[in-house]
């Protein structure tokens, strides 16, 4: 008597998200892609009531939210591209920060515009100080000397009296404005979207109560660095950071110079937190070394680790959160801590690879579950 024979066929799964996205069109993919841009322009004056911080202005809000973003697709680029643990990245943020404060305020009249290129490089050139002598460590060791990078700036602010020292630097020169027109405001008093006339942002001027074209201007920000991330990681430099970060020592013997592209990946990681650093500066027209703790370097790492390291898109909404949450429930500002720890535990726990994984991670995932079938054995999701 003959005995059915099980089949090891893997039994069909469910088609991903990302994989009815890509299963699109070209020509639909880049409508909705322009669509969604511009959505997040007009955020600020649709302000729809479920997303909207009462209890803090929604503009400036939107502003901290697209820097977060801006410095966690620089900090993806050591931490997800490289595999640099970097706990000292509020350094370059605060080099970016320092470099207009004092070239349009402290010592100098420079104009906004011609201090950016010079605070991202001179982020870059720090980069490249700290990696020069220290990217030879690798794991924890690297950790501890990018910890020490982050507390080293903020201590030279605080006791260089050319840097305003402890007392900071004002006066930070604003974007040019350009004021073209006005855009009215969605109001939803009513329940109902209405246009209120009353209620209006100038566009492109730069002042201080209305802080929406700031958010503007950081937003176009970080989709530059957005196209620019995606041409980099397709690129060889791409593939030489991954092949680095899988295993350094295999890539060296397939002769990649690891050392060379680490650099480059710390170099290009600073020039973004400088460029975020040197937004943050125009905006707040006032900076000192409180403004650059510890503290930021953790939330920038969460921010990466929460929305999943290696995926430009999962950083962002990682940064996204990490920076709206807080405001969006102020009002219990005793609790809002506690509670983000509790969500850090719970996903640390339960989703460790982040929110939205890179695409390895999930193919590797798929590509052990259906050799567990194929072996007889349950998945591990199962088992």
């Amino acid at each position: 008597m003959s005995t059915p024979v099980k089949s090891t066929k893997p039994a069909a799964r469910k088609r991903s998200f990302r994989e009815l996205v890509d299963g699109l069109p070209k020509f639909v993919k880049v409508l909705l892609v322009l669509l969604l841009i511009v959505f997040l322009y007009a955020l600020p004056i649709i302000e729809p009531p479920f997303i909207s911080t009462p209890d803090v202005d929604f503009g400036g809000t939107l502003f901290t939210v697209a820097t977060y973003c801006l410095v966690a697709l620089g900090l993806n680029i050591v931490i997800g591209y490289a595999g640099l643990l970097d706990l000292g990245y509020v350094g370059f943020y605060a080099v970016g920060a320092y470099t207009v404060a004092v070239v349009t305020a402290a010592h100098g009249s420079w104009p906004f515009l011609l201090a950016v290129p010079l605070a991202v490089v001179a982020a870059m050139i720090s980069g490249v100080i700290l990696g020069a002598p220290t990217l030879r460590v690798r794991g924890d060791y690297l950790a501890i000397v990018t910890l020490g990078f982050g507390e080293i700036i903020r201590l030279i602010a605080v006791n260089n009296n050319w840097l305003g020292g402890s007392r900071g630097i004002n006066e930070i020169a604003r974007p040019q404005s350009i004021e073209l027109f006005e855009v009215p405001h969605i109001d939803w008093s009513t329940g109902q979207p209405l246009l209120d006339l009353d209620n209006t942002t100038v566009f492109l001027k730069f002042g201080i109560l209305d802080l929406i074209p700031y958010y503007w201007m950081a937003l176009t920000a970080v989709l530059i660095v957005i196209w620019a991330d995606r041409r980099i990681k397709d690129s060889r430099v791409g593939r030489a950071w991954e092949a680095t970060r899988e295993d350094e020592d295999a890539a060296e013997l397939m002769g990649v110079p690891t050392f060379k592209f680490k650099l480059l990946a710390f170099a290009l990681g600073a020039f973004v937190g400088g460029l975020s650093g040197a937004l943050f500066a125009s905006k707040q027209a006032f900076i000192n070394p409180t403004s650059f703790l510890l503290l930021l370097s953790i939330l920038f790492v969460a921010a990466v680790v929460v929305g999943g390291q290696g995926n430009r898109y999962g950083v962002l909404l990682g940064a996204a959160l990490v920076a709206y949450l807080p405001e969006r429930f102020r009002g219990f500002e005793d609790w809002r801590v506690l509670v983000f720890g509790i969500v850090l535990m719970v996903l640390a726990t339960f989703r460790p690879q982040g929110l939205i994984p890179p695409r390895r991670t999930v193919r590797a995932k798929q590509a052990e579950a259906e050799i567990a079938v194929l072996e007889g054995e349950a998945p591990k999701d199962e088992a």
